[in-house]
């Protein structure tokens, strides 16, 4: 996740205050609003009802529940599911839309959220799913109610997301449901988060931490919810005593189970806190994991529902795509149950059903429970999103199909085989969206706010121009080859419309990831793979482009560096579903997410505007110097200080050495130079220009501090250039024949780097942080792995590159090739400077003196005799004493009065005396 920067000053703070009241303000009157509905207030009761603990538990659990009662009763009844993280709240105005349309409605808690009691189980059969039979059972004791028969009550089941879920889960395993309309939910929830066997960790993150941060107690509220539109209360609701099992208090809260490394699971339980823990670790589900994903989900039950069945999916939704409402379908299909579907331009991404597609549902829901007129859904409507209006706003249209059979086209791609890497650690990922904030873009036919490839990381095969529109609706499929030297590859296919502009748009930012087993011999293996389902019009003119990556920052990707071998196997076939226009498309009920996102962008935007109006302001009298720093502080909880008022000045043309021991700050300073890490207080200016992360003179800096991050699989040449691609820079401006002949590693650098000895790499690290020719060099032990004479070699390497009028900022250890190569040095001890100068002047502080003489020996008596003077050494005809505050001139005089004669007398000029002298012999 990204880290958005806080303001400092207290005047930008109050003016974030200022805008997050305002807006949230906002957003919470766009909820009242929504949520209250239109006409005249209805009659509710609010009950606690009982519910066993578990399965044969004489324990019972209480559940948060409210009815709502139309004008005439007794009349069909619905259960109403809320979302995942929310709580019976969040659909008070659709049980109030309802319940003037002539239901009655029962809305709940389910366990673990709001005021009811229990752990999350992920509507487990044995508990949230027998938790709605009993509601069931509730329903069938009130006489506002139509029934069946004894215990039978005539009722139909509706929810979003979870509660879609919840609705076939029930209807699977409960005879007395009539009818079903579940909303943007899953088929299955291991395709669902784990598809292909690639785990969606940003989405899985969201899901859980809404479910974990519930905690235990009673009276707690739902944690905002991923789903669209979703929202949650504080206000208490005063419960009064309904009939048969319904009480007046609330029961506590069971407590929180927790996984067995012992993190908090909040309101899960530990079983479903394990499996998430697992994926969150492993990235890959166990059997049991899969068992347990594959018994929460309505695939387990949809070969019982017999009863009518209306899916309503969305298009925009990376969640649960298009294939988990099309597997339902099929399902229950061949079960003999009688199924329709709509796809609206709305989910996970885009927004809940708004009050005209509500409408529509409701409508549906009374034709199967009553009879009465005909069936507002006829054939199979589809919304289709155009292009952007002149306001702005995307148009979208409804089509009407005879059935949702669809029919498939053909596509031809041109591409030849392609090489594709997987970086180290996964780093750079590719970006195809993030969850929540995917409609920002996703709803648009622009470029695609969040859509990233990383050079090298991607394969792309490219169709020529379209002569007609063509229409997807449904899943592409394609064949692979794919080879390689890794025992198994995970990729990332995706699908783009490229505008004759080069533009390319992701729709609804859907990829699909595959794991795919390669042989160990190297062979291709042919893979067919079936895309994220799409509903998209590619106009004539435009191309389809689609692309195999290697990372997706919204997966789990392998960390460990491979290369693949990727060709394509014929075109892409895209299915059509051909039909009719008959209206504009359904408006999504999706205010609050909107507001909220909006908000969320516009205080970022705010912070973000302050801090960097204050961070790019370039100091016109800094604007020539390389390098300035100013009580730079980094302080780390637990009260460790790694860097302490740090203030130094660096010029054109210095090779400054920045010494001491370990643990002195000398690479937390140099992270914060680069921008990697934030200091505490204090700054850095680089040609006056403050740096932060991100911030564009770093561009201006050629560094090695971090490690290179080489691709083993690659030549140095290779590395080389696909670092400088990555940087989006021109290529003639890489300087990279300057580069390589500075590494001088001869025809070693078209070897693979997998090669290369610690030297040898060591020397392709410097080449690549001189691309570019940057004005700043900033080196991290660049000595490291070098022989003698490599170090000589590198040595005047960092005094030309100064003398042409740039900079070089060396950390080293090696005290001798500082005092050789660098002109000036700044010397670090527990974070703080101790000593700033030239070497020259650093080295003479160190208190000794050099006697150049004839007689060796006598001088050397002769010193010796002094009171304090220590440490004499002869070196040839040099003398060397430590003379501890005796003046130079009179240990001259004594030399003479003794019989020396005294050709030449100075300080002895030896770095490594003054350095030991500066930060003690223990330093």
């Amino acid at each position: 996740m990204p880290r958005f920067p806080f303001p400092r000053t207290r005047r930008t703070r109050l003016l974030t205050l200022a805008a997050v009241v305002v807006i949230l303000a906002a957003v919470g009157l766009v909820w009242v609003r929504s949520a209250g509905g239109d006409g005249p207030p209805v009659r509710t009761q609010d009950a606690m009802i009982d519910v066993p603990a578990a399965p044969g538990s004489a324990e019972q659990v209480r559940l948060d529940t409210t009815m709502y009662f139309p004008e005439r009763t007794p009349a069909p009844a619905i259960l109403l599911a809320h979302g995942f993280g929310a709580d019976k709240t969040s659909v008070t105005g659709e049980a109030q839309e309802l319940a003037r349309e002539g239901f009655v409605v029962l809305t709940y808690s389910a366990r673990g959220f709001g005021h009811s009691a229990g752990q999350i189980s992920l509507n487990d059969p044995d508990f949230e799913v027998a938790d709605s039979s009993r509601l069931l059972d509730y329903l069938a004791t009130r006489p506002e109610v139509q029934q069946d028969g004894p215990n039978d009550p005539h009722v139909g089941v509706t929810g979003v997301s979870y509660g879609g879920a919840l609705t076939l889960m029930l209807a699977g395993q409960d005879r007395r449901v009539d009818a079903i309309a579940p909303v943007i939910t899953y088929n299955d929830l291991a395709q669902s988060l784990i598809p292909n066997g690639v785990f969606k960790r940003s989405w899985a993150a969201l899901l859980f931490s809404s479910g974990a941060t519930g905690g235990a107690g009673g009276g707690g509220t739902g944690a905002e919810a991923p789903e669209p539109g979703q929202a949650t209360t504080d206000s208490a609701t005063a419960l009064s005593s309904g009939a048969g099992s319904a009480a007046a208090a609330s029961a506590p809260q069971s407590p929180p189970a927790a996984p067995g490394n012992g993190a908090s699971c909040g309101r899960f339980t530990a079983r479903i806190c394990q499996a998430y823990t697992e994926l969150a670790t492993t990235g890959v589900a166990s059997p049991a994991t899969l068992d347990l994903l594959h018994r929460v989900s309505p695939d387990s039950v949809t070969a019982n529902i017999k009863v009518p069945t209306l899916l309503v999916q969305g298009e925009n939704d990376t969640l649960f795509g298009l294939d988990q409402a099309e597997a339902n379908a099929r399902q229950i299909t061949a079960a003999g149950g009688q199924v329709q579907q709509i796809w609206y331009a709305g989910g996970h991404d885009g927004g809940k059903p708004g009050p005209q597609l509500r409408a529509k549902i409701h409508d549906w829901l009374r034709f199967q429970l009553t009879g009465e007129g005909t069936n507002p859904v006829s054939g199979f409507p589809y919304d289709v999103q155009g292009t952007l209006r002149a306001s702005g706003a995307p148009s979208v249209r409804i089509v009407e199909a005879a059935s949702d059979v669809s029919q498939d086209q053909t596509v031809a791609l041109a591409g030849p085989e392609q090489t594709i890497v997987n970086p180290p650690g996964g780093v750079p990922a590719a970006v195809s969206g993030i969850p929540g904030l995917n409609g920002l873009s996703g709803s648009s036919r622009a470029t695609g706010l969040f859509g990233v490839d990383p050079p090298g990381q991607s394969a792309r095969f490219t169709s020529a121009p379209l002569a007609s529109q063509l229409l997807v609706a449904g899943a592409p499929t394609i064949r692979l080859r794919v080879s390689g030297t890794a025992g198994e590859a995970v990729l990332f296919v995706k699908l783009y419309d490229v505008s004759p502009d080069g533009t390319a748009s992701l729709p609804a930012n859907q990829v699909m990831p595959i794991r795919v087993a390669l042989p160990a011999d190297g062979s291709p293996v042919e893979v067919p793979v079936t895309l994220a389902g799409i509903v998209r019009p590619i106009e004539s003119g435009h191309l389809v482009r689609i692309v195999v990556g290697t990372t997706d920052q919204s997966f789990t990707t392998p960390v460990a560096p491979a290369s693949y071998r990727v060709s394509l196997d014929g075109g892409v076939t895209v299915p059509t579903v051909p039909g009719h226009a008959v209206g504009a498309g359904w408006p999504t009920n999706n205010l609050l997410a909107i507001a909220g996102v909006v908000a969320a962008a516009l205080v970022i935007a705010l912070i973000a505007a302050l801090r960097r109006r204050r961070a790019h302001h370039a100091d016109p009298e800094l604007a020539e110097v390389p390098l300035v720093i100013n009580g730079l502080t980094k302080a780390y909880p637990g009260g460790l200080t790694a860097v302490k008022q740090l203030s130094f000045r660096v010029e054109r043309g210095q090779v400054l050495g920045l010494l001491g021991p370990n643990g002195a700050g000398k690479t937390t300073t140099l992270r914060m130079l680069m921008g990697l890490i934030t200091p505490s207080a204090g700054e850095i200016r680089v040609f006056g220009h403050r740096i932060t992360a991100g911030a564009p003179v770093l561009s201006r800096i050629g560094s090695f501090v971090e490690g290179s991050g080489f691709l083993p699989h690659l030549s140095g040449a290779t590395n080389l250039q696909l670092y400088w691609a990555a940087t989006g820079r021109p290529v003639e401006s890489a300087h990279v024949t300057e580069a390589l002949e500075i590494a001088g590693l001869g025809d070693a650098v078209h070897r693979k780097v997998r090669t290369y000895s610690q030297g040898m790499r060591q020397r392709l690290a410097i080449a690549q942080a001189m691309l570019g020719l940057p004005e700043l060099l900033v080196l991290d032990e660049p000595t490291n792995g070098l022989d003698p004479p490599q170090i000589h070699q590198m040595r005047e390497v960092l005094q030309r590159y100064a003398a042409t009028g740039r900079t070089v900022l060396v950390s080293s250890h090696l005290l001798a090739e500082v005092e050789q190569t660098c002109t000036h040095v700044v010397v670090m001890h527990r974070g703080a400077l101790v000593a700033a100068g030239e070497v020259g002047d650093i080295a003479a502080a160190g208190g000794e003196a050099t006697f150049r003489v004839d007689r060796p020996a006598a001088a050397a008596d002769a010193l010796r005799g002094f009171d304090g003077v220590s440490h004499v050494d002869v070196e040839g005809n040099l003398v060397h004493a430590d003379l501890d505050g005796l003046p130079r001139a009179e240990a001259v005089a004594a030399l003479v009065h003794a019989g020396v004669a005294v050709e030449q007398a100075g300080p002895r000029r030896r770095l490594e005396d003054a350095f030991l002298r500066l930060v003690g012999e223990d330093g």
